[in-house]
């Protein structure tokens, strides 16, 4: 009895929890997914209509140029954001781990752009990018003196790592210290003997340390893959999607395809073919971060 009744009382403790998740998690995927399989045009009616199977899914794969354009971009973004962010992480964990107070003074400088809003980050570097008054621009044109005249966000490529260099600032403090972990836990140990073997700061980086922080990188290119595919408020803010199509990812289609061209059950199968590959990564990152026992 004492057992059924602790049960009980876990049950009860865990129950308003449980009901938050329920209706601000699973109610909206359940009702997404319901949505998807529906022909439901917010300007025909304000409920779905028809239910129409996996038409919307064949018409994403078999019938949209568009949604491919999107998925182009959306790979060619999370590439290169992912790799940006990585190496400048890196290079910040091997600033960072070096002696002396100004560690802990950049320590505490860098963590700020966490602190920030995507959204306000979007709008912050979209002024510092603009060709008569942006901080940036100047500051690249003085050095460059060709590119004064460019616009940024006209150019299909220079939209792209402008967005890219937002998403850094903003990401790669979270990821040093994350990786600053990662140098700590390398024995000292190896490091010397490569020394005493003759090996240069350069080859023991990269034949001994690099190596022993492989499964710290991972997690973090699997971490900052999840979060490039779900950037969406710097895009809004930033870039708008544009030029043309150059900086929409998937997740920023589907919100256009659902709030703009209003056809919600279109909008929904986009998400979740978005849902399933964050999904898969995620199930990926906690198959890799869990003992294979459990």
């Amino acid at each position: 009895m004492a057992g059924t009744n602790d049960r009980r009382h876990v049950f009860v403790l865990l129950a308003p929890a449980m009901l938050v998740v329920g209706l601000t998690t699973l109610y909206p995927l359940g009702f997404s997914f319901w949505t998807s399989f529906h022909d439901w045009r917010l300007i025909k009616s304000l409920v779905p209509g028809a239910f129409i199977g996996w038409e919307n899914y064949e018409v994403a794969f078999t019938d949209d140029p568009v949604f491919w354009t999107v998925v182009r971009v959306t790979i060619r973004f999370v590439v290169i954001d992912v790799v940006a962010t990585i190496l400048a992480a890196l290079g910040l964990a091997l600033l960072l781990m070096r002696a002396g107070f100004a560690r802990t003074v950049l320590r505490t400088i860098i963590i700020l752009p966490f602190a920030v809003s995507p959204a306000l980050i979007g709008i912050s570097w979209r002024f510092m990018f603009n060709p008569e008054y942006g901080a940036i621009h100047h500051t690249i044109s003085t050095f460059l003196p060709f590119m004064a005249r460019i616009d940024w966000f006209a150019s299909p490529a220079l939209a792209t790592y402008a967005l890219v260099s937002a998403d850094l600032w903003h990401w790669a403090p979270y990821f040093a210290f994350m990786l600053m972990g990662g140098l700590a836990s390398v024995p000292a140990e190896t490091q010397e003997a490569a020394r005493i073997d003759g090996a240069s700061d350069v080859r023991v980086f990269f034949a001994i340390t690099l190596p022993q922080m492989a499964p710290v990188i991972t997690v973090a290119v699997i971490l900052k893959t999840v979060f490039a595919l779900k950037v969406f408020d710097s895009i809004v803010t930033m870039t708008g999607g544009g030029p043309g199509l150059e900086t929409s990812t998937l997740a920023f289609f589907a919100y256009n395809t659902g709030f703009r061209d209003y056809d919600m059950g279109y909008a929904a199968a986009i998400a979740y073919v978005l849902t399933i590959i964050l999904f898969a990564l995620s199930f990926f990152y906690m198959r890799f971060i869990m003992p294979r026992g459990r």
